[in-house]
């Protein structure tokens, strides 16, 4: 049985691939992070008691700014693949916590590979290593962006994401070690952190719809975008790691749309007039905005076969379905007298 470690497990990428890799028969370790709070509420349902004889899924508290837990979760678990999806993950973010996101993005990666390097070197391994990388690293660079594109970073996450995919790129020529950069472009489900555009949409469209919301804030609505869903851009990672030789693949859609249109998409679908929800606030604006990121697949569906199989269409329609549903649950327990707030899935009191 083939084992698989993944940092970022509870995030809405860790949550797919851990689904994908426990139908594959891996066993599966996810590093989470020591928080007051639970967090796991995108792998519940596939996380069994660790004493039951069958559980394939398993989670270990590190960080990836404490090197130390890094190396210890490799000696626990000996993993034959590493994803490291973990990060702070948000660019409008990342310009308030720059210091935090580098920390994380890039010198959380750094940390990573050479724990690796580390445990390769003293057990005679060659683990193989998957490394997010984020097409936000195109930045300014006209479209459509592929491998070739230099990369023109506009924010510290973008930053972060280019030291991060170079120090791969380094270890993997100095050392040998087999290392792959997924330069995954906006990818997007009903998992998705509700901060996050897309998702804010759909969230605040359930909630409008059912009358617990009555206006949507948003930033630049023109930015255009390379939307594909998180399931299929999962499958690539794996793909990644299977390939005979490591390397650096564009993941994304071939096609590229705007917030406008996203907005239009699934408030047409709620047979609602997004303009009569939506108003303008300038703190969702970036300092430094990147206008249009598009992808050109061509080497990820040459060389690993592969290509996206869910629309952008069929991706909207499912994050409005899920958080309807969502609205649903939480209009029910209002009407019932209790003050909550349902997010993701989860009742907060």
């Amino acid at each position: 049985m083939k084992k698989a470690l993944i940092t970022g497990i509870t995030g809405q990428d860790g949550s797919y691939l851990a689904e994908l890799l426990i139908d594959k028969g891996y066993e599966v370790h996810g590093v989470v992070r020591r928080s007051s709070v639970f967090n796991t509420d995108r792998i519940d349902h596939i996380y069994q008691d660790p004493h039951e004889r069958n559980s394939r899924l398993f989670l270990h508290y590190g960080d990836l700014t404490d090197s130390t837990s890094l190396r210890g979760i490799l000696e626990k678990t000996r993993p034959d693949e590493v994803y490291n999806l973990g990060a702070q993950s948000h660019v409008r973010v990342s310009f308030d916590l720059p210091e935090y996101t580098a920390d994380t993005v890039a010198m959380g990666a750094l940390r990573l590979l050479e724990a690796i390097r580390d445990y390769n070197n003293t057990h005679g391994r060659n683990i193989k290593m998957y490394q997010a990388s984020s097409s936000e690293m195109f930045g300014s660079a006209p479209p459509p962006q592929s491998e070739a594109t230099p990369f023109e970073p506009c924010s510290p996450y973008a930053v972060g994401k280019v030291a991060a995919y170079w120090h791969c790129r380094n270890y993997r020529d100095a050392y040998g070690m087999f290392i792959c950069n997924g330069i995954l472009f906006n990818h997007e489900s009903p998992r998705r952190g509700e901060t996050f555009v897309t998702r804010k949409i759909t969230r605040a469209l359930g909630r409008i719809k059912h009358d617990l919301q009555s206006t949507l804030y948003l930033g630049n609505l023109d930015a255009k975008r390379d939307w594909g869903h998180a399931k299929d851009y999962v499958e690539s990672m794996w793909m990644m790691l299977q390939h005979d030789e490591p390397d650096d693949y564009a993941v994304a859609t071939g096609e590229a749309h705007s917030v406008k249109e996203f907005l239009e998409a699934a408030f047409t679908y709620a047979e609602l007039d997004w303009e009569k929800y939506v108003s303008i606030d300038k703190q969702y604006l970036r300092p430094n905005e990147v206008d249009f990121l598009q992808g050109d697949p061509g080497k990820a569906r040459d060389k690993l076969g592969w290509k996206p199989r869910i629309s952008f269409t069929e991706l909207v329609q499912s994050m409005v379905d899920a958080d309807m549903e969502l609205a649903a649950r939480e209009k029910t327990l209002l009407d019932a007298g209790h003050d909550v707030r349902i997010s993701g899935g989860a009742r907060r009191v």
